[in-house]
């Protein structure tokens, strides 16, 4: 017999978040018109209206169909429309055309939501299958990865019009990065992969120990600046610092500089965010950068990238010195906070790693549709660590393990320089 949990604090404690996540994503709409919810840009990035309708499909397939007696989908033709990749599921609309997908209207998609929250919170009042609540919790992560996806698609989605429309207007602030310094870390045995309480996806487990040589981190982040001089002095037409895909990506497609780089007609560079086209900010840290791009960086100023390994096993998260999330509403990375030791380490940019997105020792995926949730993936893609200013700030931890395509640069990734020590 599976356990239960009753109705209590716990309960309320579990329908009040997902009432907050569930919210969140909707608030991510404020600024943006009907129109500006249907765009596809290119094949990677997905309408905001996908989001906010793949999200609601997540817990009406995962948890509602299976736990809440007598429930039925609102429209069953939209599952087909809204299954990401889940093969379990059956068949689903291409990818590269969710861009076509004007129906169900917006105004349905939101409605859709009210319909699908209100039965989560009927099925939340309890008692509750314990199945239920680690459902519950996967799907308010799994939101909370699109809320982060979301904001990237918007903003790429506006850069790609002639018009370039402003999502969100305000000034940013700046501030002086700190000089770029190195933190030494003696390497040896160290326990890396999640541990303990708290929820994880199941890439970050088993915990298991690897042995690392003796290595330095920079104690910030690679800033606007430094890549800059990157620019300058030749890196994007210098086949020396690229590693052979990479530097056949450059050429192929012609890149110049990170992504949302403008030059502005004086020998400068301006940069789009979604508070519009500004002058770039020399301190805060490049963003929208490859892997491709970090590795050659990383060559070109006589060092490397760190591991993953590495980046995990500096030790457990602390506030102090952390850089911008989603909830703080600027959606753009500012410039390191003065201090002793590392900077920056969560929040701003996702840090690149050179690590291959693998599983860990011992590593099996759940059986079912939700085992191909993070496993089938495990090929041909990097590591990055640390989470971005479009992350909630209560969605990362020091085992989480997010990951793309080296040639991919529309995410917030930036670099962190490592270097071997005696």
């Amino acid at each position: 017999m599976r356990a239960m949990t009753e109705p209590g604090a716990e309960l309320a404690a579990r329908a009040a978040r997902c009432a907050q996540v569930r919210a969140t994503t909707v608030a991510l709409l404020d600024g943006l018109e009907p129109e500006d919810a249907q765009l596809q840009s290119e094949p990677d990035v997905s309408p905001p209206k996908w989001h906010l309708a793949h999200t609601t499909w997540f817990f009406e397939t995962f948890v509602l169909a299976p736990f809440l007696p007598g429930h039925q989908p609102v429209d069953p033709r939209w599952a087909y429309a809204f299954n990401s990749y889940y093969e379990a599921c059956g068949p689903r609309h291409a990818r590269a055309a969710r861009g076509l997908l004007s129906r169900p209207l917006l105004r349905e998609v939101l409605a859709w939501r009210e319909a699908v929250d209100e039965a989560l919170l009927t099925l939340l009042s309890g008692p509750v299958d314990d199945e239920v609540l680690r459902r519950v919790e996967l799907g308010l992560h799994h939101e909370q990865q699109h809320q982060e996806l979301l904001v990237m698609d918007a903003k790429a989605n506006a850069f790609a019009q002639p018009l370039r429309p402003t999502w969100r207007p305000r000034t940013l602030p700046r501030a002086s990065a700190p000089p770029l310094a190195w933190c030494d870390h003696p390497g040896g045995l160290a326990t890396v992969g999640h541990g303990g309480e708290g929820f994880a996806f199941d890439n970050e487990e088993p915990r298991h120990r690897v042995l690392l040589p003796p290595f330095a981190l920079a104690n910030r982040c690679v800033t606007n600046g430094e890549w800059a001089a990157f620019v300058a002095d030749g890196g994007y037409r210098t086949p020396g610092p690229w590693l052979s895909d990479g530097w056949a990506w450059v050429q192929q497609q012609g890149i110049e500089a990170p992504r949302y780089w403008l030059r502005d007609g004086e020998g400068g560079w301006l940069e789009h965010t979604v508070h519009g086209t500004v002058p770039l900010d020399p301190d805060a840290p490049v963003v929208h950068v490859s892997g491709y791009e970090a590795e050659a960086f990383a060559t070109w100023a006589e060092a490397r990238l760190p591991t993953e390994q590495e980046w995990e096993a500096w030790g457990p998260r602390e506030a102090e010195g952390e850089g911008r999330f989603l909830d703080d509403g600027l959606w753009h990375p500012a410039a390191a906070t003065p201090g002793e030791g590392l900077r920056q380490r969560f929040g701003d940019v996702w840090t690149w790693t050179r690590s291959a997105y693998g599983p860990y020792p011992g590593y099996r995926p759940a059986p079912g549709a939700l085992g191909e949730y993070n496993g089938k993936f495990m090929s041909s893609q990097w590591v990055l660590r640390g989470g971005c200013c479009a992350t909630p700030r209560d969605h990362v931890r020091v085992s989480y393990r997010n990951f793309f395509h080296p040639h991919q640069r529309w995410a917030f990734s930036g670099v962190r320089l490592a270097r071997d020590t005696p």
